[in-house]
């Protein structure tokens, strides 16, 4: 097995850089050929990773946060070679989504054990207007003006980030006008935030889309519509535990496919980095990642 470990020092505050030789040596016991792939921008870490597929490549092991996986998922479903995420970030969503451990070294362990079973799956894929791929959650509004202030920020780290974010950006709440355009029909209406999961997880762990299923061939679409800021403080709480589906301003469906605009200035993320503004169509794509562990 030929394997290209893709390090992204400075994810986690660092926490990559340190683990990464580590993390090395576990792969090395059990691969044929590794790879170390250390890279300190997007475009060296997609230049390199071209240069081992071109090499020969099975496995692409990603160590990192969920931007970091965010780039390995774009290298591996394109170029069909399978992926694994060592979590080295503050959110660690892809990996919470896929029941791994968010500790690296023990991910790394549980890693070489997979990879002595043989273990693989496939991965729906969230794919936008025909060009990136997400593995996790796409949202527009409110969560991701929460995104853009905590892409900003440099302290506090993990989840208080998030927290500190969402107080700050419920000050400037507005609802606009959203249409969400489905197989099923078109909803239209003033709205706070949309969120498409492939995965329950984004922010750190929060269950936006409490029963996103990545194998089942849908997204999982929650809207928040009108609400108040203190509608939004009264369904914040429940964030955490998936409870915020019970609110009567929000509204849950599931589609293959989702056109995503009205009259909205929001940014779509996915992953937690920046896409594009709205307007926007995402596809689910069955079985378009190889993951392992």
């Amino acid at each position: 097995m030929r394997v290209a470990l893709a390090v992204h020092p400075a994810s986690g505050h660092g926490a990559a850089g340190r683990v990464a030789d580590a993390v090395a040596g576990r792969l090395r016991a059990v691969v044929d050929d590794l790879t170390v792939v250390s890279a300190a921008s997007v475009e060296e870490s997609r230049a390199l990773m071209l240069r081992a597929r071109d090499a020969g490549l099975d496995l692409v092991v990603v160590l990192g946060g969920d931007g970091s996986a965010h780039q390995g998922v774009q290298f591996c479903a394109e170029h069909d070679v399978a992926l694994a995420v060592v979590p080295a970030g503050t959110g660690n969503d892809l990996v919470r989504a896929l029941g791994g451990p968010t500790e690296s070294l023990r991910a790394a362990d549980a890693l070489v054990e997979a990879l002595g079973r043989g273990a693989a799956r496939k991965l729906d894929l969230g794919r936008v207007d025909g060009g990136p791929w997400f593995a996790t959650v796409l949202c527009a509004g409110f969560d991701s003006a929460v995104n853009e202030r905590v892409n900003r920020m440099r302290w506090p780290h993990g989840r208080r980030r998030y927290d500190l974010a969402i107080l700050a950006e419920l000050a400037a709440l507005r609802p606009k006008r959203l249409v969400v355009d489905t197989d099923d029909g078109r909803m239209e209406l003033d709205a706070v935030l949309v969120a498409l999961g492939n995965t329950p997880y984004y922010g750190g762990g929060i269950p936006v889309c409490p029963d996103a299923d990545p194998a089942d061939g849908l997204l999982d679409v929650t809207v928040v519509g009108r609400a108040s800021r203190l509608d939004l403080l009264r369904i914040l709480p429940g964030l955490r535990t998936g409870r915020h589906v019970d609110h009567p301003a929000v509204r849950t469906l599931r589609a293959r496919r989702v056109s995503l605009g009205g009259d909205n200035d929001w940014i779509a993320y996915a992953d937690g980095e920046r896409i594009r503004p709205l307007p926007a169509t995402v596809e689910c794509v069955p079985g378009a990642l190889t993951v392992i562990g």
